[in-house]
């Protein structure tokens, strides 16, 4: 019976130190990178080649880092919904670093799938038609992440509303 006890003692010390490895490290990092959050926006989106009926662009963001210490990435993923569905998504490999108070741009591809592009137009179609546009807005929701070396993973979200052009109104 002794042996029992001892194996789950030594279990339960293991799973004790384990937890508290794991409670140190976390709030040793969170005092350590808590400042203020980085702000991304986009900054530019250029067409480029894309592969049968789907849509393709470059996507330029802007990543600002408000704080006193650089934050290095390796990795940028993308996502973006129009009217509460799911429209566009990227990735990208990139890696760099966002200087101390400084900002950078990164580059990620994104493809608008051709079902996707198809069912936002019937939405616009019908929402046009039912007069739900009126106000003549696209709501959008554009979520992202920067996959990072020593700050982890820092999450993105801008979200807004798109204006489509006026009836009669001409494009540039």
């Amino acid at each position: 019976m002794s042996f029992v006890r001892m194996l789950f003692s030594a279990s339960l010390f293991r799973v004790a130190a384990l937890c508290a490895v794991f409670a140190l490290t976390v709030s040793g990092c969170a005092g350590f990178f808590g400042g203020d959050p980085l702000r991304v926006s986009v900054a530019g989106i250029e067409p480029i080649e894309s592969q049968g009926f789907e849509m393709r662009f470059n996507v330029k963001l802007r990543v600002q880092n408000p704080n006193d210490s650089a934050v290095s990435f390796n990795g940028v993923s993308l996502d973006l919904e129009l009217n509460g569905k799911p429209f566009a998504s990227g990735v990208s490999d990139q890696s760099g670093t966002v200087p101390r108070f400084g900002e950078t741009v990164v580059n990620v591809p994104l493809t608008v799938p051709a079902f996707a592009a198809v069912r936002q137009a019937f939405a616009f179609a019908g929402a046009m038609q039912g007069g739900a546009a009126q106000s003549g807005q696209i709501p959008y929701i554009m979520r992202g992440k920067l996959a990072g070396g020593l700050t982890g993973t820092t999450r993105f979200v801008d979200q807004g509303a798109l204006s489509l052009p006026a009836a009669g109104t001409a494009l540039p």
